[in-house]
């Protein structure tokens, strides 16, 4: 039930989303890909992609950690 919702919900956005691109023009579109390409080429792109990969590294620390800690506390629990 909640895949189809998360289906349902992303064909309504995707068709949201081409009807007003489609009504903004080839001109729009080349103007959000002028700003796109000038944020990925920017200083702050590259430092966002930074936090997010620490970020993500903690995220993996932390998994294994917690699973380490799982299965002592498991192992603990076995008669």
């Amino acid at each position: 039930m909640t895949m189809n919702k998360f289906r349902f919900g992303a064909l309504v956005g995707l068709a949201v989303g081409y009807y007003f691109g489609t009504k903004a023009g080839r001109e729009r579109y080349h103007q959000l890909n002028a700003w796109l390409r000038r944020a990925r080429t920017s200083g702050a792109f590259d430092q966002a992609a930074t936090v997010v990969g620490k970020a993500k590294a903690v995220v993996d620390l932390t998994r294994e950690r917690v699973v380490d800690v799982t299965d002592q506390k498991t192992d603990l629990a076995r008669p």
